[in-house]
């Protein structure tokens, strides 16, 4: 694989991942761009989000390459964490701060300046329009709602590429179609978006996709293009088709 082309933000060569004799990851290989949306389709088990982990310096590779940035995750993992943005699928926001309190914490966390911190929370409340819940703690928000804060502190410090680890899973149709026009948003500024999702429309928002099964990569490519390598109208009916083999 060539690890050095032009405008690479994420490139896995032959990563594996093992948890004692389990093989959660097994020598799957990717790139992805700047500014791309790049999606991470699988069931449960198939080993997306340890990919993603990785990715944000969360666990360590077992063999192989992963650089995020130019940086060698296997061996300087803590250099990424600034440079990047993670949102888990478990709510991560404090509960006992509210949604603006939040938003300045971590900008301290990010070692923004105090003016930077509050130049770009007002930006994001414009956009995200968060605004209305600043005052508001996040357990009196629904889940659309803390979505969108957990985005807002995710993407806080300006990072070159977010991972966003099945963001819109148990929110309302409405509120994902939204929540993928945000994406949609940061990709056209430039920022490089790495999600994974449960739901198979969604895949069709990307600009390409990669399902993987038993932890290896079953299909990657656009949506149009897997359609038409395994004839199927929908990427739904791909990813049935791939995990019947």
């Amino acid at each position: 694989m060539d690890i050095n082309g032009a405008n690479k933000i994420v490139v896995a060569d032959k990563l594996t991942r093992k948890f004692g004799n389990f093989t959660a990851v097994d020598s799957i290989d990717f790139t992805v761009s700047g500014g791309e949306i790049f999606g991470f389709l699988g069931a449960n088990g198939a080993g997306k989000t340890t990919t993603i982990r990785i990715l944000c310096g969360l666990l360590r590779p077992s063999a192989g390459l992963c650089l995020v940035d130019g940086i060698d995750m296997g061996r300087s993992p803590e250099r990424v964490k600034r440079r990047i943005g993670y949102m888990s699928q478990k709510f991560s926001l404090y509960e006992d701060l509210t949604v603006g309190e939040n938003l300045r914490f971590f900008g301290g966390i990010y070692g923004m300046e105090r003016e930077e911190i509050e130049s770009r929370r007002k930006e994001l409340f414009s956009r995200l329009g968060l605004a209305k819940v600043e005052r508001r703690r996040p357990a009196e928000l629904p889940l659309g709602w803390k979505q969108r804060v957990a985005l807002a502190s995710a993407v806080l410090h300006r990072p070159k590429i977010v991972f966003l680890d099945e963001p819109t899973s148990g929110v309302d149709p409405i509120s994902r179609r939204q929540f993928w026009t945000l994406i949609h948003g940061m990709a056209a500024g430039g920022t490089t978006v790495f999600v994974t999702t449960h739901y198979m429309e969604e895949a069709e928002y990307c600009d390409r996709i990669s399902i993987m099964d038993m932890g290896r990569i079953a299909a990657l490519g656009t949506p149009a293009e897997l359609k038409a390598q395994f004839d199927r109208s929908t990427v739904e009916e791909v990813f049935v088709h791939l995990l019947k083999k």
